[in-house]
């Protein structure tokens, strides 16, 4: 079959879930690490002082925090090949589904904007299958795992939103 099997895509939900603790810590690790550096929380925003490389110590702000965490939540069993909260941009590495060893699959989270709205999103997903002795071929995805995808991080993003305000 050419797309994500529903079971692949059962069991991705499923992992998501188990492990939001290990989200949550790297979210903490990463929120320490800025704090270190002396970033700032304005808002929905995070702010890192002198980054814009002017001697004036100018401000450059980061994407929106919400969505920052909620896919780093989201995504959080996949490796992470690399993130950066600057250009909001999230890559992870291929992962391989213990009960499904003959796909693979990677994802790259793009978040566009500053604001917390569906179009500063964007998911895409990579998927291969193992043929026979020729290793891993490029196979599609189904077009609605992204999308679905966006929604997951959108509606964690709102729900920690939420919580902040409380």
């Amino acid at each position: 079959m050419n797309i994500l099997s529903t079971k692949t895509l059962s069991s991705f939900v499923k992992h998501t879930a188990l492990i939001k603790k290990a989200g949550m810590t790297i979210l903490a690790i990463l929120a320490l690490s800025a704090c270190g550096s002396g970033s700032k929380s304005a808002g929905n925003r995070t702010i890192v002082p002198g980054l814009s490389g002017n001697s004036s110590g100018s401000q450059v702000t980061t994407v929106n925090r919400y969505l920052w965490g909620a896919s780093l939540e989201t995504v959080n069993f996949l490796p992470i090949a690399s993130a950066d909260p600057i250009s909001g941009l999230i890559i992870t590495d291929w992962y391989v589904n213990p009960e499904s060893t003959s796909e693979r699959f990677k994802v790259n989270v793009y978040i566009l904007d500053q604001v917390l709205r569906a179009d500063a999103l964007r998911v895409t997903v990579f998927r291969q299958v193992r043929e026979g002795g020729t290793g891993w071929v490029d196979a599609k995805v189904n077009p609605s795992t992204p999308r679905e995808m966006e929604n997951a991080i959108l509606n964690r993003a709102r729900q920690l939103r939420l919580n902040s305000l409380e």
